[in-house]
Parts: structure tokens; sequence; C-alpha cells
């Protein structure tokens, strides 16, 4: 039995009990049918809405960006499909506001979680950008005859996703992507593409790992490329719409980010189940929240992730001048006319503070006045793109340089 079979084994196993959870426990919070009231009934409901939080998914969670303040004033946010492939889809929030506002495509990481892991993000930028994502697909959901997809088609999308969009728009990375979109935007820049972005925003990126390595990193280089196929990559099983497509399972990712951080996540469940018997349900809503986003996984390509590790964190190809996009060396100084920023986070302990800023060494065609870096104080990895100094300190340097080179 692969691992894959082993989990989902263990999930249809565990269907009906969560299923009975998930309809005792409002039954059993009920007062009204003369439940709620009981000390029992409620722990025993507290322990099923427990039971249910920790349930792993597998389908996108919703954006839920339905509207957004503009000047103090409601402004309706609404979803459009402008261009869709086997592995993801050009998703555009169209607000109602007169046109103008500059184009921006977010490229949302392949790592584990869906794209709504940036609805923030999002939101934050709908405020004076025309936003666009790269919504990508569970590969578990991607049938075998739709082909590999690699990190060459990962620059790919990119590349087709901008032309999509037209001349004029800019390119915002966060986190994994800003190897692909540097990449992506050195190829367009070389062959003078009419779509080849305004400016480039590499956020929190791993460009180059040598720099100040972190546990991440070096856990990367303490096993084989052939290690991480061996114990990491398995077939989707039978059932599923990609079944026998070799994935990297969301759900391993899930297991070993929560690992770096097991306490704060038991604490979490513990102070949830805490709040549900309390009656502080404000409280139990946040938390609930961010488990129900967390614990949606979504499954990587095998090439994809496998090329990442050894591409990116294994071999540095992309400093060392040796990556390549279907055998063509990408060349970085080819960039002249997209002004550059980069954006780190002092406290960042999965992309170190350094290894982003590597990228304007590697953009060496670009004149001084083009290229623009950022380190935020006091915030980790997520706080880069996410929170409160995302909002109210990163945001307005991301949002200059776009409307700057417009």
């Amino acid at each position: 039995m692969t691992m894959y079979q082993a989990y989902q084994s263990h999930a249809d196993v565990m269907w009906p009990l969560r299923t009975l959870a998930r309809m005792a426990g409002p039954m059993l919070m009920d007062t009204t049918m003369g439940l709620g009231g009981h000390a029992t009934h409620r722990n025993v409901a507290a322990a099923c809405k427990l039971v249910s939080l920790a349930e792993v998914t597998h389908a996108r969670p919703p954006w839920a960006i339905e509207s957004i303040l503009i000047k103090g004033e409601p402004v309706a946010v609404t979803e459009e499909v402008v261009h869709r492939t086997p592995f993801a889809t050009l998703m555009r929030f169209r607000k109602d506001v007169a046109e103008g506002q500059p184009k921006v495509l977010i490229a949302a990481p392949m790592s584990g979680h869906f794209a709504t892991l940036l609805r923030d993000t999002v939101r934050t930028m709908l405020i004076d950008h025309d936003v666009y994502v790269t919504d990508w697909h569970n590969a578990r959901d991607v049938p075998l005859s739709d082909g590999r997809f690699g990190m060459d088609e990962y620059i790919e999308h990119l590349m087709d996703f901008l032309a999509a969009m037209g001349p004029g728009a800019h390119l915002m990375a966060i986190c994994q992507p800003c190897v692909a979109s540097l990449a992506a935007v050195a190829l367009m820049s070389e062959d003078k593409h009419p779509a080849t972005p305004l400016s480039l925003t590499l956020m929190a990126g791993p460009i180059d790992c040598r720099v100040s390595p972190t546990g991440v990193n070096q856990l990367a280089v303490t096993k084989p490329i052939g290690w991480f196929k061996k114990h990491l990559i398995s077939p989707v099983p039978f059932g599923h719409r990609g079944a026998g497509r070799r994935v990297y399972p969301g759900f391993v990712q899930l297991s070993a980010f929560m690992s770096m951080n097991k306490e704060r996540h038991v604490n979490a469940f513990k102070d949830y189940y805490s709040h549900i018997l309390a009656d502080e349900f404000e409280k139990a809503e946040v938390t609930r929240t961010f488990y129900e986003e967390y614990l949606a996984v979504a499954d990587l390509d095998a090439d994809f992730y496998l090329e990442t590790v050894q591409l990116v964190f294994q071999d540095y190809a992309l400093p060392k001048g040796e990556l390549t996009f279907r055998g063509r060396t990408v060349n970085p100084a080819a960039i002249r006319r997209t002004a550059l920023l980069t954006v780190e986070g002092e406290r960042d302990d999965i992309c170190a503070v350094g290894q982003t800023l590597a990228a304007q060494d590697l953009c060496s065609g670009l004149k001084p006045y083009m290229r623009t870096h950022y380190v935020q104080p006091g915030v980790g990895h997520y706080g880069v793109f996410s929170g409160r100094r995302w909002q109210n300190h990163i945001y307005p340097v991301v949002r200059d340089v776009i409307h700057v080179s417009q």
C-alpha cells in the first residue's frame, strides 16, 4: 500500500465519525432543544466541533471577497475567469470602479495550500489595483492525460497569463514563485515581449538559498534528490480525477509545516475547545476560520516539487546562472525596463533576510533608480504579505513602486 493509499483509507474510515460530529455538535449546543444547558452535552458538543475542525480537506475554500472599502465606501467585487488551463485559472477580481488602476498579477505559491491563503494580500491590493491571481488547481484533480507540470510549465503559465492580461501589467510574486517569476520576466525581456511587466515585486522568495540558510534550506540539502523521490512522492489513488498522477501530497507538506510549530497548534486547538465551552464564540470563530483555510491542502505535481527542491534549494541554479527554460539559459541581466522591488521580513525563518535581496545583484542590467529593497522589522514569513504590518507598512511601498512604474 502506498503512502497516499494509506492516508485515503484512514480518511475513509474517519468519514462517518466526522459526519456524525458535524451533525451532533450544533444539536447538542442548541438550548431550544433542552440540550445546550447540560454540562455533559456541552463538553461533547465542543469535542464534536473540535473533531470537525481537525479535518484535512482537499477543495479550495472560497475567496469570499464580495466587496472592499475604498475611501470609506463599499465597492462590489466579482470573480472573473480570464484564462484557464488544466493546472490553473487566471482569476480576476473585477471591481465596479472606473478603469485605469494598474493591472497586477499575483503569483501564488504552490506549497501545499491553495491560493486563497493570500486572501488578505488580494483584499489589500484591490484598493488601488486591478488584481489578477494564479489560482492553482489541486494536482490530484488533474488527469494524467493533461501531461506534466514542472518548473518550465510554471514559468510558461506566468508568461501566458501576462500575455492574456495584455501590455502594461505588473507582476508580484510571493515566496516560492519568486524564482519562476524572475525567470519569466527575464525571458520576456530578452524576447522584447509586449506583455513584459512594468514592475516585478519579489516578496520573501528563495532567490539564493546559500544566503543565511534557514532550517528549511538545510533540510533540503541533507538528502539527495532520490530520497525525496522515494519517500515523499506517491501516486494519487483511484477514485480521484488525477488517479495515477505522481504527487507530493498536500497532507505531507501540512504535517511538515505543523511540526515546525507543534506546540502552537496544540494550544490553538485546546483554546478552541475552551472558547466553545465558555460561549466565547467570536474567539472560537477566529480559530475556526484560520484552520479551515490552513487544513485545506493541495497536492503538488511530483515533477514540479522535485525540480523545485533540486534547482532552487540544492543546485542554486538561478543565482549560479545555470537555470534553463526548455533548454534556454535564463539571464536576469536581460531585464532593463522592468522596475524591481524586493521585500523581506526581519524575522523570516523560512526565507532569511538576504535571500530575496540577491535578485538585485542578478538584475545587473537595471539602472539604480529602478531598484528598491525593503526589509520590514518585526515580521516573520507570513507577516510579509498578511496582517497589520503588511497593510500599513509593506503595502504602501509595493503600491508606490507599481504606480511610479506606470
